[in-house]
């Protein structure tokens, strides 16, 4: 049975239909991610879930209780904003015990549940401090420890690294992913940033303009991607599509039924950079990025076409350099001109 079930639910603002009737089925203890472009609705869900915004359509059932209409203090939920939403004047410990003084509970068992999230968070010797006597990584466990003493069915986390310098996301995020395995608790992540979402999740939702592209694991997006929208959304760098038409006659030649006047799809790192005249797809390089554990090399086609390799090998090339590419076409997805699958490599 479903631990947390979304039917049909809609959103309306004005007259714009915001979310278009989402069904999506949570686990208990499963830690999903919701992705997608700006504006394609992912924080509206995340806050209809909260009780924040109300439901103009559908259900949500949570453990087998109705909270489609419930107040956000009633649905045992609890939120992580990506501002940290602290109470500038009070503690560490103010901040992170308000909630549970609010509902009158006993003070002892307060300091008890204040004390063990502070020890899993690390903040057991910043209780006294105030916010501005902290890092920003600080406060966010702060508000992610405010969390963890009310001790809720679901987590709801709404970008909550995205104020945060790069190192900060980095450790955060390993310090999120130990908190999910060690509290096993159900969590709903809302994010725009690939390496989240493939990193931390149990399930990947991809939304667009209101709707559910795909759900699934992060390397059955990865591997598997429902349309040319998810195979470009999800992976960094991006997977090269580009129309047939932009590439030499041996390569369209290879192409499947139905996917004539449509897509190849390739990842960076199926794509090899040979000697020039190796193969019937020659290009120059415009740039190559040295990663230090990877390389990048950026090539344009006479065609049109702009393509991504990505390598182990540290290489010598240069921009303005004549190459050839690679493609090998077990390794291609291949789109229609609508964008839908037509066939895939073998998984």
């Amino acid at each position: 049975m479903a631990y947390l079930q979304l039917r049909g639910i809609e959103k309306f603002f004005g007259e714009h239909r915001a979310i278009k009737g989402i069904d999506l089925t949570i686990q208990q203890g499963e830690f999903i991610v919701f992705v997608g472009p700006s504006g394609c609705g992912k924080s509206t869900l995340l806050r209809l879930i909260a009780g924040l915004e109300n439901i103009d359509g559908g259900s949500l059932m949570l453990d087998g209780r109705d909270i489609t209409d419930q107040p956000s203090s009633k649905r045992d939920l609890a939120m992580v904003f990506q501002s940290y939403a602290l109470y500038p004047h009070m503690s560490v410990y103010e901040n992170m015990s308000f909630a549970l003084k609010l509902a009158k509970v006993d003070p002892a068992i307060i300091r008890e549940k204040v004390e063990r999230a502070a020890a899993i968070l690390n903040l057991t010797t910043y209780l006294e401090r105030t916010p501005k006597e902290l890092s920003g990584g600080q406060r966010q466990r702060v508000a992610i420890g405010r969390a963890i003493v009310r001790a809720p069915k679901v987590f709801l986390f709404d970008e909550p690294l995205s104020n945060l310098d790069a190192a900060l996301r980095g450790q955060t995020r390993v310090e999120i992913a130990k908190l999910h395995r060690d509290l096993g608790a159900t969590t709903i992540y809302v994010t725009h940033d690939q390496v989240e979402a493939m990193t931390l999740a149990d399930r990947v939702v991809v939304l667009r303009d209101g709707l559910i592209e795909q759900v699934g694991t992060p390397l059955e997006l990865y591997d598997k991607p429902a349309n040319q929208f998810v195979a470009q959304f999800i992976g960094t760098p991006q997977m090269n599509v580009v129309p047939l038409l932009q590439l030499p006659l041996p390569v369209q030649q290879q192409a499947p039924a139905g996917a004539e006047g449509g897509c190849i799809g390739l990842r960076p790192e199926t794509i090899a950079v040979r000697s020039p005249g190796t193969t019937p797809v020659t290009g120059q390089v415009d740039l190559v990025e040295a990663l230090g554990a990877e390389t990048l090399i950026y090539v344009g086609t006479p065609g049109g076409a702009q393509f991504v390799a990505r390598q182990t090998e540290r290489t010598s090339l240069r921009a303005g350099e004549v190459v050839s590419l690679d493609i090998d076409a077990s390794e291609a997805h291949w789109f229609d001109p609508n964008g839908r699958v037509v066939a895939r490599q073998a998984a």
